[in-house]
């Protein structure tokens, strides 16, 4: 019964903070999306940042079993693009809070929560190696520096034009993720 409330509450933290960001959401939508009184609330989560870590935690944990699921012997442009996609799609679904800004409490807790400094290292590493081989095999930039690149692929998992486009109500969330992905890795130039 702990653990199912618990794993209530940081869906609806996810989806609050993919909503609303972490300033603008509050500990009282939180017990209210859940159903559950504020004080039940801080039996299981101690502040505002711990709710946020858990929901970031959340995420870095369905990330690494995402990277864990792709087949060792695919190409890495390939393992990479399937990583972009399914950060767009989760930011679109619903169940990708945004990054935390540079001068944001959240990000000060972040770096101090084990699990999510661990999932972070992990998954940047996975994507660090795949970026030097696909620079390797020609068909990646290797003009860009892979810091560059992997930094612009975590930018797909806050991407405001996600947003936008969703909110115009003219595309389809498959027809924007295509979109994305297309900008992302073929450019904004005509072939």
């Amino acid at each position: 019964m702990h653990q199912t409330r618990e794993d209530a509450i940081v869906q609806a933290v996810s989806r609050l903070l993919a909503g609303k960001g972490f300033d603008a959401m509050t500990v009282d939508e939180v017990a209210a999306e859940v159903g559950i009184a504020k004080a039940s609330l801080y039996k299981h989560f101690p502040s505002k940042e711990a709710l946020a870590c858990a929901a970031m935690a959340r995420v870095m944990r369905r990330a690494r079993e995402f990277l864990q699921s792709l087949p060792a012997a695919a190409p890495p442009l390939d393992n990479i693009k399937a990583v972009a996609r399914w950060t767009v799609e989760a930011q679109l679904a619903g169940d990708m809070p945004p990054l935390p800004g540079h001068h944001s409490s959240l990000r000060a807790a972040l770096v101090n929560h084990r699990d999510c400094m661990e999932g972070l290292v992990d998954i940047s590493d996975r994507l660090g190696a795949w970026i030097e081989a696909a620079q390797a095999q020609g068909v990646l930039s290797d003009g860009l520096p892979a810091r560059v690149v992997l930094y612009t692929l975590y930018a797909r998992a806050c991407d405001p034009v996600l947003e936008f486009l969703k909110a115009g109500g003219q595309h389809a969330d498959a027809q924007i993720a295509d979109l994305v992905m297309s900008t992302c890795f073929e450019g904004l130039n005509a072939r």
